[in-house]
């Protein structure tokens, strides 16, 4: 889709044909409840109403069509004994096209990711991030590639009575009811290009070969079911990985003003990882999300989650609080603080017992510049820093007790999406 420059406060630009204002289109996209579309998250997750959002629209006849996504060029400097260094692209572009039929109100969505090429298939250095493999053993101090197909899925929401509606949604690559919204789509997360060390515990099947939801809501409450394939994608990060769609879970969330969102889930995943197939996974969490007032007319997104993997009676458990505050329209400043238990077998500790937990904590702060504009989007520059803690017996790998690592980048994305 051709990029298309934005209105902007002040900006006395001409509408392009067959574009619309922001105000227009959020009401033409609205849902049949009369909810926003900013509530809608990753998947079929919600957040606050007060969110910003990032997209190029335009309206193809009955269509509503947006474009959404962001790039970032970096440079990731891992330290330590176990740390690496990379110039790379983290990426993720979506296409959503939406229309009304009847009362209701089709979505239909495409993600994808050039990660599989800027990243290659072990991804980028992240000290002590864990999940999933490469050529047969466990992927540990990075973070996995996207897959190239991200989202291929449909919804259909269809009200019931003034204030019910029902929703279903599926496809062959897509989100189940499981965990919050994803880290790339938080606005929380913004200005940070890296994952979350729980990933794992919390919103890994954002990418899941195979799913289908159905939910009911009112304009406050939304409780969904998803049936999906749980299990990771091996390491073609360029195919669809579709399997049976064995693994279940449930999530209700609760809006109960426009800047606040929470959200409770449970899942249960038949032996999701490939090096573990006979272990089957319980996952369950809680999040809390909040959009606020900035300073000088920016936001301030918050989030808070909590998600915990049960392996047969061994839980593991994850924290995380993050937060992204605008000052201006063109300065950020964000942060995130964790805390997950990990196998040392996730680890790949030698000669430490592979079913021995730790204790592992990250500390997060980073800051962004926008430095120009260009047609349909903005160019930010930033860095973040990290700062990781361990117990002395990951220490005697890493040869520290505080890994650290740095990441300088270049952001394109498109422009915020305004009411005036």
């Amino acid at each position: 889709m051709p990029a298309m420059q934005m209105p902007m406060p002040g900006d006395t630009t001409k509408t392009m044909p067959g574009m619309l204002h922001d105000h227009d289109m959020r009401r033409m996209m609205n849902g049949p409840l009369g909810i926003s579309h900013v509530r809608m998250g990753s998947g079929t997750s919600w957040m606050p109403d007060s969110s910003p959002m990032h997209a190029t629209h335009r309206k193809w006849g009955d269509w509503a069509v947006m474009l959404h996504g962001v790039a970032f060029g970096q440079y990731d400097d891992q330290g330590s004994a176990r740390g690496d260094h990379q110039l790379g692209v983290v990426d993720w572009e979506m296409l959503m096209a939406m229309r009304r039929i009847g009362t209701g109100q089709l979505h239909l969505h495409a993600m994808v990711s050039l990660e599989p090429l800027t990243l290659g298939a072990k991804g980028y250095p992240l000290l002590l991030q864990t999940g999933e493999s490469y050529r047969g053993q466990p992927l540990h101090d990075r973070q996995h590639p996207h897959d190239a197909i991200m989202e291929l899925a449909a919804m259909f929401q269809q009200p019931v009575s003034h204030g019910v509606a029902l929703e279903l949604y599926g496809g062959v690559a897509g989100e189940p009811a499981l965990g919050p919204v994803a880290f790339m789509h938080r606005p929380s997360a913004q200005s940070d290009p890296l994952a979350p060390l729980g990933h794992h515990w919390q919103d890994a099947t954002h990418i899941s070969f195979g799913v289908v939801t159905a939910g009911i809501y009112s304009r406050a409450v939304k409780l969904e079911g998803s049936v999906f394939n749980g299990r990771e994608p091996d390491e073609n990060r360029w195919n669809i990985d579709l399997g049976p769609l064995d693994a279940y879970s449930g999530r209700l969330t609760m809006n109960p003003s426009g800047r606040v969102s929470v959200a409770g889930w449970y899942g249960y995943l038949p032996d999701p990882e490939r090096l573990h197939p006979d272990e089957s996974v319980h996952r369950y969490g809680a999040s809390l999300m909040y959009g606020g007032a900035g300073v000088r007319g920016g936001a301030w997104e918050s989030s808070l989650i909590w998600g915990a993997n049960d392996h047969g009676g061994r839980v593991e458990n994850s924290v995380l609080a993050e937060s992204n505050l605008e000052i201006g329209a063109r300065h950020s400043v964000f942060g995130r603080v964790e805390y997950v238990r990990k196998r040392a077998e996730d680890l790949v500790l030698p000669g430490v017992d592979p079913a021995r937990a730790f204790d592992i904590g990250a500390l997060v702060l980073g800051y962004i510049r926008e430095v120009a504009s260009i047609p349909g989007g903005t160019i930010g520059v930033g860095g973040r820093a990290s700062v990781n803690f361990v117990p002395a017996t990951v220490a005697r790998v890493y040869g520290t007790r505080t890994p650290a690592g740095v990441s300088v980048y270049v952001r394109v994305r498109p422009k915020r999406m305004t009411d005036r």
